[in-house]
């Protein structure tokens, strides 16, 4: 009798699902309780597509071609060898990947927040990981992120079979700074970027823009596009296992000057240590 309530417990917490509230996956979506989420009202949609050598959104319908500037996007392809790409993956299987939202599997790396009281504190945080020492060395040559000082690392496992994705959101900018830098593994996908009330002459829906990731590549959010304009990863442009990190520095109010300097620079020595295991 025990060896049969053993199996149907690793049953259980095998189609079991990280999802909470108004969040669904392929293994939750048949339950009852989640039905009347899924019956979603059908806006009108202006879809465009990032052109990274533009810089700018581009449509073309009916032989017209619309366009406009999209700043703060910048790629970088290739920004992992295969080689690394497989070590990097690798490191991660090797740890424990927790259930998270919509179908994710997730690893953090960061301080205890509680984002809706506007808490932070040091918790069981140890570090980034060790393996991201030289990502991060490597991406601060970028002009761009020249003075970029990451305190928190999300590690996100996105698979069709669970249905995975990330609703459209706009992350945090109370603790959070300016930049959001992300390394895209294993697939290519689509970062969908969207602002549902409007822009300029398309008032009446939301306009998405579609900015494809390579395998491999580095995207960075910034200005409109990290404060303005949500994104998201839909469930279909997740075609095979993606893996991601996400990495987030710190906001004014937590470095030198702001009000909470200290907090901040004790956060950052932790964070820089590399020496952190996964919470």
């Amino acid at each position: 009798m025990h060896k049969y309530s053993l199996m149907a417990s690793r049953e259980r917490q095998r189609l079991s699902c990280g999802c909470k509230g108004i969040r669904t996956c392929l293994r939750c979506e048949g339950e009852q309780s989640k039905r009347h989420i899924l019956q979603k009202n059908e806006l009108i949609h202006y879809d465009f597509t990032y052109d990274p050598v533009l810089k700018s959104a581009v449509r073309e319908e009916r032989g017209v071609r619309q366009s406009f500037g999209f700043p703060g996007v910048f790629l970088w392809e290739d920004f992992v060898s295969e080689d690394e790409e497989k070590e990097l993956v690798a490191r991660m299987d090797e740890d424990v990947w927790r259930e998270s939202q919509s179908g994710r599997r997730k690893q953090d790396f960061g301080p205890k927040v509680n984002f809706k009281k506007q808490r932070v504190r040091v918790g069981d945080f140890t570090g980034l990981p060790a393996i991201s020492s030289n990502l991060v060395e490597r991406m601060t040559k970028e002009p761009l992120l020249a003075s970029f000082k990451p305190v928190e690392q999300c590690n996100l496992d996105y698979d069709p079979l669970r249905g995975s994705a990330i609703d459209p959101h706009l992350d945090d900018s109370w603790l959070w700074g300016e930049h959001l830098v992300t390394i895209n593994l294993l697939s290519n996908t689509v970062l969908t970027m969207s602002l549902d009330r409007g822009w300029r002459d398309m008032e009446q829906g939301e306009v998405r823009v579609a900015v494809h990731l390579p395998r491999r590549c580095l995207v960075v959010l910034y200005g409109e596009a990290r404060h303005r304009w949500k994104h998201s990863i839909h469930r279909k442009d997740i075609h095979s296992r993606r893996v991601c990190s996400t990495f987030r520095e710190l906001s004014a109010e937590f470095l030198q000057g702001g009000e909470q300097e200290k907090l901040g620079s004790e956060l950052l020595d932790i964070a820089l240590s590399f020496k952190g295991v996964s919470l």
